[in-house]
């Protein structure tokens, strides 16, 4: 049963990926994304890297309607790069414009609302940057296979 489950899980998490990518999101090799984050697939760009988590109740927004009432000029379309090797926590929220470094890790219930450097771990609202990490870092290729 517990390799049933398993293949399964495999089955829908890879046409959940392949769904993003055909309304646009760029995913690298091995990044894993949860089946409760939500991406912006509507407008914008997102990138995604390689050996990426993006766990359960995140929001990734290239988008933001709200801008307009605060400058007609502005239609609120942007982009969300995420770097590769990058952790982020349980209902975190990046919102557009932001570029997120590599080996970078956000915290759980995070707003990141500016670009974050290589190598540090952020959180809060807004996120601030926590700590500064130092290589170097494994790479996690291989999966468990039951």
């Amino acid at each position: 049963m517990k390799i049933i489950f398993y293949y399964l899980s495999e089955l829908i998490r890879f046409l959940y990926q392949n769904y993003l990518r055909m309304r646009g999101v760029t995913i690298g090799s091995n990044t894993m994304i949860s089946f409760g984050a939500k991406i912006d697939t509507h407008r914008g760009k997102i990138v995604i890297g390689n050996n990426c988590l993006i766990t359960s109740g995140v929001k990734i927004l290239s988008h933001d309607g709200a801008s307009r009432m605060i400058d007609i000029n502005d239609f609120g379309y942007g982009e969300v790069i995420i770097g590769n090797n990058v952790f982020v926590g349980v209902n975190s929220v990046i919102l557009r414009n932001v570029i997120i470094g590599d080996n970078s890790v956000i915290a759980a219930g995070s707003i990141v609302s500016r670009n974050v450097p290589p190598n540090t771990v952020v959180g809060g609202n807004p996120a601030k940057i926590l700590k500064e990490l130092n290589g170097p870092f494994p790479i996690l290729n291989d999966r468990k296979k039951y």
